[in-house]
């Protein structure tokens, strides 16, 4: 069952999902599988497919490695933390909107460990020391999988969040998860859940021109 959204919706509303996780309710393998099938579709540099997708929807596996983000979370994120960087983000809007994500950062890290299930883009290898034509080709590759599964979780009615706090303690998620840590990395991790409502929008970003450079580098 999905939403039925087109595509230009799907991509302009698939946002990070943090308060309205719905956090009660069972995430079934066979729709995690189906987004999965859709994420291995996406370009893969030099088809070499050197990637691999570690996805939990067991509870007491999605809690240990919701305990070791919230840990980590709280011990890089205090008040201070938050106060200081808030005025380094430019106008009182870009402030608020900045506080309000984190406050919503906040919210995840403290629920992280209830969540119904998790997804874990990974690189078959380690990129310590790879120099940067490796590094993009792997990393190019296995993000846009990642952001497909994304896609596909939004349409059918799943929210998600890109967060790479925990692998500050990569290795214990590796643990629990039986990652074998010397040969695969880990890019990132997702909750996968529910979401309370589906009516996501657009989300507030600068101006197009600040970034977009047509027909060359032009400020």
């Amino acid at each position: 069952m999905t939403l039925e959204l087109s595509a230009d919706e799907v991509l302009s509303t698939t946002r990070s999902v943090r308060l309205r996780l719905d956090l009660q309710r069972e995430v079934g393998e066979e729709i995690l599988r189906q987004c999965l099938e859709i994420a291995l579709q996406a370009p893969t540099g030099s088809l070499r497919q050197d990637w691999h997708f570690v996805i939990s929807n067991d509870r007491n596996q999605c809690r240990e490695v919701g305990l070791i983000y919230k840990e980590v979370w709280t011990s890089m994120i205090t008040d201070n933390y938050l106060d200081s960087s808030s005025k380094q983000q430019g106008s009182k809007g870009d402030e608020a909107a900045w506080l309000k994500m984190m406050n919503s950062a906040r919210h995840l890290a403290e629920n992280f460990p209830e969540v119904p299930a998790i997804f874990l883009p990974c690189i078959s290898g380690r990129l310590d020391g790879a120099d940067a034509v490796t590094q993009s080709l792997k990393w190019g590759s296995v993000i846009q999988a990642a952001w497909s599964f994304m896609l596909a979780a939004r349409n059918r009615g799943l929210g998600t969040c890109w967060t790479t706090v925990h692998l500050r303690r990569e290795a214990d998620v590796a643990e629990v998860l039986g990652i074998p840590f010397d040969t695969v990395q880990q890019v990132a991790l997702s909750p996968v859940a529910y979401t309370k409502g589906t009516d996501f929008k657009a989300g507030r970003r600068k101006p197009s021109s600040d970034f977009i450079h047509m027909n060359g580098w032009r400020h």
